[in-house]
C-alpha cells in the first residue's frame, strides 16, 4: 500500500557511466536545492565496479530516500542493498532501456523523475532472486543472453533503443537451441526441448519496453515464466510481433506458467541474464521475495496496487 513520502534527507548516487548519467549530476543537485530539500549528499560513480561500494556508503547515513541515477543494472544493485530496509529507492532513469522505471510508470525525463521523488508516494514491490541474486524485471536464458553480449556500451550510446533489435538480429543468426527441465514447488515438472529462450519475470517490462505477459505485475507475489520453442522463421516473426504486448504467451510455440518459485536445469550449463547483466548460471532456482523493496512512484502510478494471492 502507498505511504507518505519524507524527503528531508536524500542521498544521491549517479552512475555517470550510464547513457545520460554524466550530464545529470549538476542538474540533480540544482533541482533538489531549488526544491528546498534540507540535506542532499551527491555521490557520482564513474564505473559499474565502484557502484556497490558507493551505494553502501550513501545508504550508511540512513536517508529517507536513496536516489539512484542509472540504468536497470544500477537499480538492481541498489535494490539488493535496500531490500528489507526502511530506506526507499528513488529512480532516475538514465540508462538505455529503463524498464524498472517503465514498470513503475516513472517519467522518462530527468526533471519529471526528480519531481516524482519530491511529490510521489512510497509503495512496496517484490524482488526476484536467481540463485540468490536479485533481479527486478526479468531473468532469462538463451537468445537474450546472446543479445546482452552484443549490447556493448558503445552500441547503446550510438543507437539508444535501436541497439536492442540490432543486437537481437545478430544473436538470432548464431543461436543454438537448448533443452530445459522446469521443476515446481509441488514436485511437478515440465520437460522442454529445442528452446530459443526461457524467461522468468518479476516485473512487467524488459528489453526496452517488451512485456512479460498481459497480467504481469511487480507486486503480485508471482513469477511469470515463458519458454519459446524454435520454429520456422514465420513462427519467430509472429512471436516477435507479440513481445511488446505480452500476448506471446498465447502463441502455440510458447509455454507459459506462473508460480512463486521454479528450478531450471538445462542440457548444458548456461549463463543467466538478470536485467541485462550476466550474473549466474544454470542450474538455477528462481524465487519471488514478497514486499521486499520500498520505492517512490508517481501518485498516479498503477504499479504496486495488488495485494497478491496468499502463498500458503
Amino acid at each position: 500500500m502507498p505511504s507518505d513520502l519524507r524527503t528531508s534527507h536524500l542521498s544521491v548516487v549517479v552512475n555517470t557511466a550510464s547513457r545520460t548519467g554524466a550530464a545529470a549530476v549538476g542538474q540533480v543537485t540544482r533541482h533538489l536545492q531549488r526544491a528546498g530539500v534540507d540535506s542532499v549528499d551527491v555521490h557520482p560513480v564513474a564505473s559499474g565496479s565502484e557502484l556497490p561500494e558507493v551505494l553502501a556508503h550513501a545508504a550508511g547515513s540512513s536517508p529517507d530516500i536513496l536516489l539512484v541515477g542509472g540504468g536497470d543494472g544500477s537499480m538492481g544493485c541498489a535494490a539488493e542493498l535496500l531490500a528489507d530496509t526502511g530506506t526507499a529507492l528513488g529512480v532516475l532513469p538514465l540508462g538505455t532501456a529503463n524498464d524498472f522505471a517503465r514498470t513503475l510508470e516513472i517519467p522518462a525525463t530527468l526533471a519529471a523523475a526528480l519531481d516524482t521523488v519530491l511529490t510521489g508516494t512510497v509503495v512496496v514491490v517484490d524482488l526476484g532472486r536467481a540463485n540468490g541474486r536479485v533481479f527486478l524485471n526479468v531473468a532469462s536464458l538463451g537468445l537474450s543472453v546472446e543479445v546482452t553480449q552484443r549490447l556493448t556500451p558503445r552500441l547503446k550510446r550510438r543507437l539508444g533503443q535501436l541497439a536492442y533489435p540490432v543486437a537481437t538480429l545478430a544473436a538470432y543468426r548464431h543461436h543454438r537451441p537448448f533443452a530445459a527441465r522446469i521443476e515446481l514447488p509441488d514436485g511437478s515438472s515440465l520437460e522442454l526441448e529445442d528452446l530459443m529462450q526461457l524467461a522468468v519475470g518479476n516485473g512487467r517490462h524488459y528489453g526496452g519496453g517488451l512485456t512479460v505477459s498481459p497480467t504481469a505485475s511487480i507486486d503480485d507475489h508471482l513469477l511469470d515464466v515463458y519458454a519459446v520453442e524454435k520454429g520456422r522463421l514465420r513462427d519467430h516473426v509472429s512471436v516477435a510481433r507479440l513481445l511488446r504486448s505480452g500476448d506471446l504467451i498465447e502463441h502455440e510455440r510458447v509455454h507459459h506458467l506462473t508460480n512463486r518459485a521454479i528450478t531450471v536445469t538445462t542440457d548444458r550449463p548456461m549463463p543467466v541474464n538478470l536485467d541485462g547483466e550476466i550474473a549466474t548460471h544454470s542450474p538455477a532456482t528462481f524465487e519471488v521475495e514478497r514486499n521486499a523493496l520500498h520505492v517512490v512512484v508517481p501518485r498516479h502510478s498503477r504499479a504496486a496496487q495488488l495485494d497478491g494471492p496468499p502463498l500458503g
